[in-house]
This record gives C-alpha cells, sequence and structure tokens, in this order.
C-alpha cells in the first residue's frame, strides 16, 4: 500500500468508525456488530501504526489514553461559570420570576427545564471543529486541562458534524456534564468487591475521580458519558431550546429529558413527573435547571454576585437528610426476628415525613455506632424503608447513650437466641403474639390467600378482641363475631365473610407461601406445588428429596422439614382440612409456559402480583433479576435500568404488555 491509499484507507476509516461512534454512544443506535466495530478499529491501528505522519487529530485511536501526566495544567475559561440560585418550591419559582419581570419590565418569554445531572461539569473547546482542549469547571475563572481524559469518552465527538456549507467558526465552545451510568457503576462495585477492595460512594464521585486521574487509561476503563447541555459560542441561536437543537446537530450528546415550558405552570408539571420518574434515569439527578428560553432576556438578566439571574436550580427533595436519634425500639417479625428500629425526629426525606428507619440487626448498631441522642445521616429511595448510613460523631454532646439489645423477646418477655451462621437474634417462644399477629397478616397478604378486607389493623383488633389466633381462625369466623367491633357495619360484615369463603379455594402453590415457611418464597412454592402435586406429598417429603429439586438447597429443604414435622403445624393443616379448604394445584406439566422465565420492568396495567401469577399458572417462573436463564423481559411504562441490561443479552425476548398478555391468552 502506498502512502497515498494509506492516507484514504485511514481517512474512510476514521469516517466509519465516529459515524458508529455517534450511532452508538450519541443516539443509543447500532448498524454493525461490537465485533465488526473492533475489526474496524484494528485495521486503523495499524495503519497509524505502519503511517504514524498520517495520524489524523480526530482519530478514534486517541481515544485510549495518552501519556501519564505528572500534574494537571491549570487554564483560564473564555467565560466565567458562575453558580446557580438554588429554589425549593413553586413559592420560590414564582418569586424568582417575579423578580426577573421587574428587571425586565416584561413578561418571561419561556422557560427551559433540563434535568440536573449529578457529575463533573467540563467545557469543551473546538478549533476549526476538531476537539483541541476540555476542563474543568475548577472556581468557575480557571480549570484543569483534562483533554486527554475527556478524549477517552465515546460520546465526545473528537470532530464535530458540519451545520452546513458553510465553515467551522475557528473556535466552538460548550458545557456538558461528565457521568456514570448507574449500571457501569454497580458493575464497577462488583468487581471492587471481587477483589476485595473498597467500594464507590456514588456515580458522582467516580466520574469527578476518574477526569482528575493522571493516567487516562484509569478513565478509559471507565465507560464515562458526556452530556452537553450549554453552547456558548454565539452560532445564531435565539433560545436556550434553540441551542440545544444546534447542539445535537454537531454531534453532541443533549439529553432527550428536556422540555419547552411556556410558563411557571407548565414547569410545576415537569418537576412533579420528573420527581417521580428519575427513579428509571440512567444516571443521578438531584433536580432540574429552569433556564430562561430567550437569549436576549438572558443576556438583559445578566448576573448578581456570583450567580445568573436567568437560571434556577429546583432541588428535588432530599433522599439524605440529617436527623436525632430518639429512642431505639426493637420489632418482632413473623419468623421471629428481632429487628431494632431507630425512632427518629421526624424529617421529611424523598418527599415523605419519616420517623422510623431500620437498624437490621446488633451488629449493624456496633458498625454505625449509633447512640441514642445521635444525630445521623438519614438515606431513602423510593418506597424502600430509610436507612441510617451514618452517624456524626463530633455533633455529640456527651448526653448520648449505648443502645442495649434486650436480653428477652420485648413482647412476649421469652430468653432469645440466634441461629447459627446468622447475625440476628430471634424470639423462642412459638406462641409469641408478635409472631402470631405479623404470621397472620401474611397469611391474608395479596401474595397469599388474599382476603379483602383484612389489613394490617383489622388483624390486630380481631387478636386483640380473642376471635383469631391461628390462621385457621379465620374460617371460623361467623357474622355474629364481628357485631359491635368499632367500625364494623353490615355490609362491611356480610363483604368480609364472603372474601374469606371465597379464599376457602386455594392454588396449592400460593397456600404453600401463605403458611410462611421460613426461605420459602413465592417462586419456591410454585417449585414445590409443580413437583409434588398436592399438600400431602408436601409434607411427607424428606430432607434429601427436596434438596433432588433443582434449586432447593439444603437450609430451604431443612426448614420445610422442619415446620411439616412440627405438631402445631400439624394440627393447624387438619382444622384447614376440616374447615373446607381445597387445595389444588394446577398441573404445570405440558403448559405452554413451561420452563420459560419471566420479568417485569416499569408500570403495567395489571397488578404486578396478577401479571407474574399468570405466567406461573402456564408453568412460568419468575426472576428477580437480568440474567442469561431470562426468556422475556416485558416492558412497562418508564421501565427501569433492567431493559439496557437486557439488550445484553441476544437471547432475551422483549415485549409490551400487549403481547405479554397475547402471549398468555394465545391458544397453544
Amino acid at each position: 500500500m502506498t502512502k497515498a491509499e494509506a492516507r484514504q484507507r485511514i481517512d474512510k476509516l476514521v469516517q466509519e468508525i465516529s459515524h458508529h461512534r455517534y450511532l452508538n454512544h450519541v443516539l443509543d443506535q447500532q448498524e454493525i456488530s461490537e465485533a465488526a466495530l473492533d475489526s474496524l478499529k484494528k485495521e486503523l491501528y495499524d495503519l497509524e501504526r505502519e503511517w504514524p505522519d498520517l495520524v489524523k487529530p480526530d482519530s478514534p485511536s486517541l481515544r485510549v489514553g495518552g501519556q501519564v501526566l505528572d500534574r494537571f495544567i491549570k487554564v483560564r475559561h473564555s467565560t466565567k461559570i458562575l453558580s446557580l440560585q438554588d429554589v425549593f418550591s413553586d413559592n420560590d419559582l414564582a418569586d424568582w420570576q417575579e423578580r426577573n419581570e421587574k428587571i425586565l419590565k416584561a413578561k418571561i418569554k419561556g422557560y427551559y427545564a433540563e434535568l440536573k445531572l449529578d457529575g463533573l461539569t467540563v467545557v469543551l473547546t473546538y478549533k476549526d471543529g476538531i476537539f483541541w482542549r476540555g476542563a474543568t469547571r475548577g472556581d468557575g475563572q480557571f480549570g484543569e486541562d483534562v483533554t486527554n481524559n475527556l478524549r477517552t469518552i465515546d460520546s465526545i465527538p473528537l470532530a464535530l458534524k458540519p451545520l452546513g456549507k458553510e465553515k467551522f467558526p475557528s473556535v466552538i465552545e460548550v458545557r456538558g456534564e461528565v457521568v456514570m451510568n448507574k449500571d457501569v457503576f454497580a458493575r464497577l462495585n462488583r468487581g471492587q468487591a471481587k477483589k476485595g477492595e473498597a467500594l464507590f460512594a456514588n456515580p458522582r464521585n467516580v466520574a469527578a475521580g476518574s477526569i482528575r486521574q493522571l493516567d487516562p487509561k484509569i478513565a478509559a476503563s471507565r465507560k464515562l458519558d458526556c452530556i452537553i447541555f450549554e453552547l456558548i459560542t454565539d452560532l445564531g441561536q435565539k433560545t436556550h431550546q434553540e441551542s440545544h437543537s444546534l447542539l445535537a446537530k454537531l454531534g453532541f450528546k443533549t439529553s432527550p429529558y428536556n422540555e419547552y415550558c411556556p410558563d411557571l405552570s407548565a414547569i410545576s408539571k415537569y418537576l412533579a413527573k420528573w420527581q417521580e420518574k428519575r427513579k428509571i434515569l440512567p444516571y443521578q439527578t438531584d433536580g432540574s435547571v429552569i433556564v430562561v428560553n430567550d437569549i436576549l432576556q438572558e443576556k438583559k438578566l445578566g448576573h448578581i454576585g456570583k450567580a445568573e439571574r436567568w437560571m434556577a436550580a429546583y432541588k428535588f427533595p432530599a433522599e439524605q437528610v440529617t436527623t436525632k436519634v430518639l429512642d431505639i425500639a426493637v420489632q418482632v417479625g413473623r419468623t421471629g426476628a428481632l429487628t431494632p428500629v431507630a425512632i427518629l425526629q421526624p424529617v421529611a426525606v424523598a418527599g415523605t415525613t419519616v420517623s422510623r428507619a431500620t437498624l437490621h440487626n446488633q451488629d449493624e448498631i456496633d458498625r454505625l455506632d449509633v447512640r441514642l441522642g445521635d444525630t445521623v445521616i438519614v438515606q431513602k429511595a423510593g418506597d424502600i424503608i430509610p436507612d441510617i448510613i451514618q452517624v456524626l460523631p463530633k455533633l455529640r454532646s456527651g448526653k448520648e447513650k449505648k443502645f442495649i439489645f434486650p436480653k428477652k423477646c420485648p413482647v412476649c418477655s421469652s430468653p432469645i437466641s440466634q441461629k447459627p451462621g446468622e447475625v440476628a437474634y430471634y424470639c423462642t417462644n412459638k406462641r409469641c403474639y408478635a409472631k402470631n399477629v405479623e404470621g397472620l397478616i401474611h397469611f391474608v397478604s395479596k401474595k397469599g390467600l388474599n382476603i379483602e378486607g383484612l389489613g394490617d389493623q383489622i388483624i390486630k383488633l380481631l387478636v386483640d378482641k380473642g376471635l383469631i389466633s391461628t390462621p385457621a381462625d379465620i374460617f371460623r369466623l361467623k357474622p355474629g363475631d364481628l357485631i359491635g367491633l368499632e367500625g364494623f357495619a353490615d355490609k362491611k360484615i356480610n363483604n368480609l365473610i364472603r372474601s374469606i369463603q371465597a379464599a376457602k379455594n386455594v392454588d396449592l402453590a400460593k397456600f404453600i407461601f401463605a403458611l410462611g415457611i421460613r426461605h420459602v418464597g413465592e417462586e419456591t412454592a410454585v417449585l414445590l406445588a409443580d413437583h409434588f402435586g398436592s399438600l400431602k406429598k408436601i409434607s411427607q417429603a424428606g430432607q434429601s428429596e427436596l434438596e433432588n429439586i433443582v434449586e432447593i438447597g439444603p437450609q430451604i429443604a431443612q426448614s420445610i422439614v422442619t415446620w411439616f414435622t412440627d405438631q402445631h403445624n400439624k394440627k393447624l393443616l387438619q382444622d384447614f382440612l376440616d374447615l373446607g379448604l381445597t387445595i389444588k394445584a394446577a398441573s404445570l406439566k405440558n403448559k405452554k409456559l413451561s420452563g420459560q422465565t419471566f420479568l417485569f420492568t416499569g408500570t403495567i396495567k395489571l397488578e404486578r402480583a396478577e401479571a407474574e401469577n399468570m405466567v406461573r399458572q402456564q408453568g412460568g417462573k419468575i426472576l428477580s433479576n437480568i440474567s442469561k436463564n431470562l426468556d422475556y423481559l416485558v416492558l412497562g411504562k418508564n421501565p427501569g435500568s433492567k431493559l439496557s441490561k437486557a439488550k445484553d443479552f441476544a437471547n432475551i425476548k422483549i415485549v409490551s404488555e400487549t403481547e405479554f398478555l397475547k402471549l398468555i391468552n394465545s391458544p397453544r
């Protein structure tokens, strides 16, 4: 190959690889396989080694990382990066608008709302359309030159796409946020755990830390992303929304979650939507940036002090807050496990007021060194029970008291004990009131017998009145037993008795789950029902026979045997039969979904438990995570990170809820 031929081939390879880089990392599309793309990169690398003087400044080979630096060079930003005003409510936004309209002596011409990504702000500079320099925000006036590290990020173009026939301005500057995908962060921490190394705290810290590594190969290994949110250079844009359109045309990755909002009412709807939906985003976000859309109005508003007047950062309700531990109570669950719970000074976190946080067990209390009176950091993610993640010992006054774990059950005063290999303590009293109540609540729950009208408080009321003490007693209830109870009118009594009678015909798998056998969840209950076909055969199975069932190990098998050989439980089962319960296993053999696995993600119209039960009735199985063993991923609205994970497996079929229902309802 001559030099001229090599130059031509290198030019074409750079164009082709850059095209697929743009598709994969900006548009999330794919035209050729990763293996084919790697082959093109290998050919380019080999040609550049043979002809080093032909290496182009936008060559994809430069992404692998340059030489290790001994320090970062300070650079001055062409335009100072100012701070944002924080707002926390609709009233704050209204005040902000009022102040700005007084300055403008005119109405605001609409807003542009963006999600505030939690990462590291960077400034990218292009000369004649080629990536020239990348710098950190720094103090807003001076940042650090981290060009080599930023080159390793595939979503940052090394050469811009032309906007038309006109030449590029000599310099184009943009601002963006370097972020780490939540899934990438999870994989990174799994790797840390396998190596026995400390876990990273959060994606933001990893993203920022990676860009400030002197060795670019570290940044290259972290699979970072970069979302561009501001076009600094004047390319004739009249609005902030138009700036984002131009950024996308230039080849930058921009956020698909931004919206034009004509007024504050539209902004309120945008904020309400993303406060809930942010849980399913691939990146962390702690709020939204609200921008005055008209650029002439932006310029007139200018800044005050260190903050721009024309931008405001709306902070979503905090998922981490500080509060005080007022007390530590110990709860007793249906298995008898004693769980310490911190009683907190009420505090708003993640949009709700919390006054309790789980402490899990004594080991966790010791690890955190939580004391009564401590100031602590509480974290809550979505519907998850709040956790205490850190104590602030420097705020102690000296009056704080260490927690002493009880020696007896706090409910029935029976001795407590630890099971071999476990950190939890258990109440040894099989008839403990708390264990009994929690067991009854589990028995009638949606995943159990699903008896409508028997909520937690009703169960406690019936126990306290001496009307029920075992699950079988529920089926002994008569209308006359309920007359006179607080809140029980004739209609409510009749509805409840009707629900109880309907529950007498029950699927074997749901019945096994409802019994609350330790270590036996929904899937294990289905396995048992499918394998044995009747309650009698399950109750007579021995340890070795149970262990021969795939996915049932020694611990689960021992728990099942122990439960069915207990004399109290034997009597309970006989009571059920005497009271007329019909417990049948739906034969899963030859069912159309037999051996196939399903997982649901996002919001579906069906109740999740109902949809999962449909799968089980047809012989299918529900998995809890994405893996090579999954056959179907069913998508609801706003699917979570499971969707992106599923795309890594060629065998997983991704279907809509409508397609799922067709599959369920279609003839064999």
